[in-house]
């Protein structure tokens, strides 16, 4: 899937490196409570946009009207909505725990973080296999049931 036009530069080895480094310096960040909470100030924002270009540089070939309007509603909502929640969850540790919880909450996060890009990636292949496999079980079943030997007659 080719990005829109704009958006090519998303597709690029530099930006890759740049979002890869940022990526992991926020993970990393998230260990210190303060940064932590620093973060959770500039990104709950952002997250709405990102949300928003993510969404928007998906939808290439729409009106630009209803591309932008989803991109808004759709991509930046549900980001927004996300991100606030882990910012809510992440103040709530600082504050009942001082700061000491998380790392906790950040090891969480980012193992599900990682969880959900390999399901994003493979559940695809799973799932066409399961409908395999189902597939072939409902023809076998079909096959007994109708194409099945008639009994031999019982002796009196």
């Amino acid at each position: 899937m080719a990005p829109s036009a704009g958006f090519e530069w998303l597709g690029t080895w530099p930006a890759f490196g740049v979002l890869a480094t940022a990526t992991l310096a926020e993970m990393l960040a998230y260990y210190v409570p303060v940064i932590d909470n620093l973060l959770d100030t500039i990104t709950t924002p952002a997250s709405f946009i990102a949300g928003t270009l993510l969404m928007t540089s998906a939808l290439p070939h729409l009106d630009p009207m209803v591309r932008w309007g989803l991109g808004i509603l759709v991509g930046g909502g549900t980001a927004g909505m996300v991100q606030s929640g882990t910012a809510l969850l992440r103040a709530g540790s600082t504050a009942t725990t001082a700061g000491f919880g998380n790392p906790i909450l950040a090891t969480l996060e980012n193992f599900l973080a990682i969880v959900g890009s390999v399901l994003g990636l493979f559940l695809p292949l799973i799932m066409a296999g399961l409908v395999i496999v189902l597939l072939l079980y409902l023809a076998g079943r079909f096959r007994r049931l109708f194409f099945r030997r008639p009994s031999p007659p019982a002796n009196p």
